[in-house]
């Protein structure tokens, strides 16, 4: 597989949200609008990066008996590092976040791909690998809040176009689940094209 399919698998064919339908606490969670979409999915991917890295690079050292613990006492320890820095440089968005972003530890999406892919192959190919499904992560929750701030606030990104007529649901959580819905037959119907 070539490095350029390494990216775009996580994006289209492998797509966490979409297609491997994971990760649908903070999906639903966080994404009433696109701003808390986009700030999930970039602190999910830069956890998922680093610890891909990590992993794949202690992998020979890890006995079997303790390699989920040894994985999470990873990924936790980066998930400490974002929350810190989000915390310092964008505390509105960390307080928006809120709970969702220590729960990062245990999203199956990261200890996923460390289980099934970091754990398999080289530093590169890991640091590729969740970069696409970091992307695509991003991508999904970034679309979902967009829709559902559109639909339920009347902006994009607090940038307000029609005013405050907006059918509330779409902000609230059978909102999410609806847009969530309907964003997935889309995306599989224009994948399988």
């Amino acid at each position: 597989m070539s490095k350029l399919q390494l990216i775009t698998k996580g994006i289209l064919k492998e797509n966490p949200t979409f297609v491997l339908i994971l990760g649908m606490c903070p999906t639903l969670g966080v994404t009433s609008s696109a701003v808390n979409g986009m700030g999930m999915g970039v602190a999910t991917m830069a956890v998922l990066i680093m610890s891909n890295i990590v992993i794949s690079l202690i992998k020979n050292l890890i006995p079997d008996k303790v390699r989920i613990p040894a994985f999470i006492v990873v990924i936790a320890s980066f998930v400490t590092i974002i929350e810190m820095l989000m915390k310092a440089y964008v505390p509105a968005l960390y307080a928006s976040l809120g709970v969702f972003i220590p729960l990062i530890v245990v999203n199956c999406i990261i200890l996923g791909r460390a289980e099934a892919f970091a754990s398999k192959n080289g530093v590169v190919d890991s640091a590729l690998d969740g970069v696409g499904i970091g992307l695509g992560f991003t991508l999904s929750l970034t679309v979902i809040g967009m829709v559902r701030e559109a639909l339920g606030a009347g902006s994009i990104f607090g940038y307000n176009f029609a005013g405050d007529v907006m059918p509330l649901l779409f902000i609230l959580a059978p909102g999410g689940f609806i847009v969530l819905g309907y964003l997935m037959v889309l995306f599989n119907k224009i994948a399988k094209r």
